[in-house]
């Protein structure tokens, strides 16, 4: 036998010979980590789950679905830790915002002839206005137009605010006239089939309450506007203050009616701020708005209301602080100039100040949305916007 093939042969008995050493039982990995592991994988990596997932999901709030297991058999042994990542897949969905073409000017003629061009500056912040009004906030917003001066516009403001609003967003919109003085907001809206007004709604605030009350049983009290979509809650012009008489708790039953069946309750208010309904109106109000128009006393009134609101603190100077001042042309042969001079002046006390150009269709008569000049809508979806981002925070 050659010394290779002995060589082979005395390897292989070698190799047969050697000690075996005894089995060992394979390692399971335990149905939970190692105490403290969570925490450090916390720190610094990736979330993880368990092999019992419920427990890990209770501990930080994450679902199951969201992570991997990890493999503990790896780190029972001692090999270096593998801390698996979460993995997400991409959708198969488009969920990107639909992008609209150009609908005015020339970029919205080119777009209508086939080829698409974005919108202009322009049309670009109108959207974003629309967008603004067009939101349903969770819960019942209430609006209150106030100045402590008569005639200082507060009932078109509260008209063509509960338009815009009803109009873009949809859902009910109530335009309420809290004037115990000759409220003319049912002269300048639309009367329904029926001459109810508060009073009448006022000894019915139980039954509309109820639970099995209908929506359709507060139709017997407001005024559908038929072409701007709001409902409007009248005053009785035609009698004394001493007759219409509201009490905070009157006040009470019926802003919670107003809010059971509304989405947004715009409030035109009297001009004594002493009353109990104003006051009343004040506590349930989320947005301030400052009606004025560029006559000097109409300024001056919000102005010291704004500042006697501030001194007052809490709520009181929360909602002067936020309030939004809406500055309207009231002179045919009024300036630019003139209308963004008083709305400079309230700067310092609102959060926003908006101009109104005039418009002849605001002057008397019912209003109609639909009636105004398109600067003039323009400028109250502005409005809108700035009175809508108010009601977003509270």
């Amino acid at each position: 036998m050659s010394r290779r093939s002995r060589r082979g042969i005395e390897g292989r008995t070698a190799a047969v010979s050697a000690p075996v050493p005894p089995a060992q039982p394979p390692v399971q990995p335990p149905a939970q980590p190692p105490a403290g592991f969570a925490e450090s994988l916390r720190q610094d990596n990736p979330p993880l789950v368990w092999e019992d997932e419920a427990g890990y999901a209770a501990e930080t709030g994450l679902a199951a679905e969201q992570t991997v297991a990890p493999d503990w058999s790896s780190v029972i042994a001692g090999e270096p830790e593998t801390r698996a990542t979460a993995r997400r897949r991409a959708s198969f969905l488009d969920t990107r915002t639909a992008r609209i073409p150009a609908t005015r000017g020339f970029r919205g003629l080119l777009s209508s002839m086939g080829i698409r061009m974005s919108p202009s500056e322009s049309e670009q912040a109108e959207r974003r206005d629309i967008r603004a009004v067009s939101q349903h906030w969770p819960g019942p917003r209430t609006i209150s137009v106030v100045n402590g001066k008569g005639g200082a516009n507060k009932t078109p403001t509260t008209v063509m605010l509960a338009a815009v609003f009803a109009r873009n967003g949809g859902g009910p919109v109530l335009a309420w006239d809290n004037n115990e003085t000759r409220g003319t907001l049912g002269w300048r809206t639309e009367q329904g089939p029926h001459d109810s007004t508060v009073m009448d709604l006022l000894p019915n605030t139980g039954n509309l309450l109820s639970p099995s009350a209908q929506s359709a049983l507060l139709a017997r009290f407001v005024h559908h506007q038929t072409e701007d979509k709001f409902d409007v809650l009248r005053s009785k012009p035609d009698v004394l203050a001493s007759e219409q008489k509201i009490t905070m708790a009157d006040f009470d039953a019926l802003h919670e009616v107003a809010s059971k069946y509304f989405r947004l309750n715009l409030v035109d208010s009297g001009n004594d701020e002493s009353a109990e309904r104003w006051l009343r109106m004040i506590h349930h109000t989320d947005q301030l708005v400052i009606a004025t128009t560029t006559v000097e006393e109409h300024a001056e009134a919000g102005a010291l209301l704004l500042e006697a609101l501030q001194e007052r603190g809490g709520m009181f100077a929360e909602l002067a602080t936020n309030a939004v001042v809406i500055v309207s042309q009231s002179d045919r042969n009024g300036t630019d100039a003139q209308v963004r001079g008083v709305a400079r002046g309230f700067e310092p006390l609102a959060r926003a100040t908006v101009t109104i150009p005039y418009d002849a269709a605001l002057r008397k008569g019912q209003i109609r949305y639909g009636s105004l000049r398109p600067a003039t809508q323009r400028a109250w979806l502005a409005a809108a916007a700035a009175v809508a981002e108010g009601l977003s925070a509270s």
